[in-house]
């Protein structure tokens, strides 16, 4: 059984302001299971967006967690906006919680890449 979302960014905006940077939730999803997306604030003024992983990056047994992939990368507001528009329209339990950090990576989980092993 995967961590509720709203218990999963509780603890994420918790540990932001625990290290001294900033944290906000934009939108409230679904608390059950909403999707997350991260939206990363840059002191440039550029924003860098995490979706969710597809569940192919999962192992499937026992995998209860949650990781994140990245969507869009060090762009305007603007697009990282109208991307977040377009996945509302699909999905409208969703959560936008914004960091304001240089750094994510003891905060968010990033799925690896993973290779074709035929490749």
């Amino acid at each position: 059984m995967r961590l509720r979302s709203d218990i999963f960014v509780s603890a994420m905006t918790r540990r932001m302001f625990a290290r001294g940077d900033f944290a906000a939730v934009e939108r409230k999803g679904e608390e059950q299971a909403g999707a997350i997306f991260i939206r990363q604030r840059f002191r440039d003024g550029l924003e860098t967006l995490y979706a969710p992983a597809p569940q192919s990056f999962f192992d499937g047994e026992g995998d209860t967690g949650r990781l994140f992939e990245l969507r869009v990368d060090r762009r305007q507001p603007e697009q990282v906006r109208e991307t977040l528009d377009r996945e509302l329209k699909f999905d409208p339990d969703l959560w936008i919680i914004e960091l304001e950090t240089d750094d994510i990576a003891d905060i968010v989980p990033l799925a690896e890449l993973r290779r074709n092993p035929l490749d």
